[in-house]
């Protein structure tokens, strides 16, 4: 998707999936829409048709997810299928990242935005080969890409645990020291530890993402090689 917007010419672009699932025939109406003014016309599915109810489940708490953690507005149910503007294209190809989630990138981009609804039909040759591994990925990457809270949540549980830690402590030094209570045994303190480790253990890899990211961003690679070009001054 990249390479085809940094190639494409002319006064917009319209990227839109090789299988057709969605319809090309909505073209008239996302260019109806530029020359209104607009820079951004991105197609909003108003019905998935075909999808099982597990995939649109997670579409749509991915969505809510999404737009509740990230600062950046990310249109619901819309895919890569829109209309760009030549000053977004230009945008978009100032932006070097490695981890190219391009539904936050075409929204962080901003310029004047609208959508057109479609009802998007079953698909009818083929298989999908976005499956729940790739779409949690996918989920990940755009989260880790447009938002910095999960590090912040964590800072937060962690404050709160030692606070509670604390309170704890507290509550067994005066138990023993004025009530002459035995300490709890071992059960209790393994209990306790396993929680700790497993907090840590999700939070190292929450930090880890982000780490991974920032390792993807620092080698430099290109973000795609092109072999052979037809039609193109490039």
């Amino acid at each position: 998707l990249t390479a085809g917007i940094d190639y494409a010419g002319g006064a917009a672009v319209i990227p839109i999936d090789a299988d057709l699932q969605d319809p090309p025939e909505l073209i008239e109406q996302l260019v109806a829409k530029w020359r209104e003014g607009y820079d951004v016309v991105y197609a909003t599915r108003r019905s998935r048709q075909g999808e099982s109810w597990p995939k649109r489940f997670t579409a749509r708490s991915f969505y809510r997810t999404i737009g509740w953690m990230s600062p950046v507005p990310i249109p619901r149910d819309t895919g890569d299928f829109r209309l760009l503007d030549r000053q977004v294209v230009e945008a978009l190809k100032q932006m070097p990242e490695r981890t190219r989630f391009m539904k936050g990138l075409f929204g962080w981009a901003g310029f004047k935005q609208t959508s057109v609804l479609f009802d998007r039909e079953p698909r009818i040759n083929g298989t999908t080969t976005w499956n729940y591994w790739r779409l949690w990925n996918f989920a990940i990457d755009g989260i880790t890409s447009f938002s910095f809270l999960p590090l912040k949540v964590w800072s937060y549980i962690g404050l709160v645990i030692s606070f509670l830690a604390f309170l704890y402590a507290t509550f067994l030094v005066i138990r023993t020291l004025i009530f002459g209570v035995d300490l709890p045994g071992y059960a209790s303190l393994m209990v306790t530890v396993l929680f700790l480790g497993g907090i840590q253990l999700i939070t190292l890899g929450i930090i880890g993402e982000y780490l991974g990211r920032v390792y993807e961003e620092v080698k430099g690679r290109p973000l795609y090689l092109v072999r052979d070009s037809y039609g193109f001054d490039k």
